[in-house]
């Protein structure tokens, strides 16, 4: 039987026990809510994440080119042009870039360690750049594997607190999978002096996401895909979302850009390519965002 006891204003409160016996029990479907939901409490769908603190945040670039023989993976050419690109679109938006060039596991390992016990309060946000091949769930630095759900999990609420509401951008830059639109055999940069501007591929695949809300994640491929990396100019991933930083960094919202970087890469097709095989192929980016807000980099005062 329910228990009723005055409350301190004009109600009573009842406490859920067995059902009265002089109330019918109910047989229709009926839907029902749990709470009331004051109209002041609504969405506002135009709230920003804040962006006016001191620092606009760390992005740090892991940047690999080359790899232990014993790996077995192809030299990553035209990645140092990604690499400039991003140092100078970032610095653009007042981001402290730092940047690692064929970091070791442990090194890598190290240096995200330091990033995320890092106090974060005067900062905006956060973000991680990784350009390597990938594999799986995993990226490879210059000896080794580090899983991404590793990378992304050092910078959750419970572990980084002074970065607790604000976005965690990661972007990559590696392939995820061995498809362009059909299967082709892969076209590798065979020799250190690369001087036409062909494309390759990153190699193997990455597929994974962070569980936490305020990240995005940024893949240059669609999962099960082939991202292509010019041995000249770099990525064509890395290429637009640079050009696009450069004319719209500051006054589009970030989702809105990544958006239009998925539509500029879908439409560059293979040109010069020592596997015949893939002349014409495709490639179309994508992102998973867990952002609760909109995302601007508003220029600093």
């Amino acid at each position: 039987m329910s228990k009723r006891a005055k409350n301190s204003e004009d109600g009573s409160v009842v406490e859920d026990s067995s059902p009265a016996p002089d109330r019918p029990v109910c047989m229709e479907n009926l839907t029902e809510t749990d709470a009331f939901i004051k109209s002041s409490l609504g969405l506002d769908p135009a709230e920003e994440y804040k962006m006016g603190n001191l620092r606009r945040g760390v992005a740090l670039i892991f940047n690999q080119e080359r790899f232990f023989w014993r790996l077995g993976l192809n030299d990553r050419h035209g990645t140092n042009a990604d690499r400039y690109n991003l140092e100078r679109r970032l610095k653009d938006l007042k981001f402290d870039v730092k940047v690692f060039d064929n970091y070791k596991q442990a090194e890598v390992l190290e240096k995200i360690y330091e990033a995320s016990e890092e106090d974060h309060s005067d900062a905006d946000c956060f973000l991680l750049i990784f350009l390597s091949h990938g594999e799986n769930e995993e990226v490879y630095t210059y000896d080794g594997k580090i899983s991404i759900r590793d990378i992304t999990s050092m910078f959750k609420g419970d572990k980084c607190k002074s970065l607790v509401g604000k976005p965690k951008i990661f972007i990559l830059q590696a392939c995820r999978g061995d498809k362009h639109d059909d299967p082709v055999t892969v076209c590798d940069a065979v020799d250190n002096e690369v001087k036409t501007n062909e494309v390759v591929v990153d190699a193997s695949a990455v597929h994974t996401l962070p569980a936490g809300a305020d990240f995005i994640m940024c893949y240059s491929v669609a999962e099960g895909y082939y991202s292509h990396r010019e041995t000249v100019n770099g990525s064509w991933y890395i290429q637009d979302l640079c050009n696009l930083l450069e004319q719209y960094g500051e006054s589009l919202e970030f989702t809105e850009l990544l958006t239009l970087v998925n539509r500029k890469v879908s439409m560059r097709s293979v040109g010069n390519s020592s596997d015949k095989n893939a002349i014409g192929k495709k490639q179309v980016p994508c992102f998973a965002s867990m952002l609760t807000k909109k995302l601007y980099f508003r220029p600093k005062k």
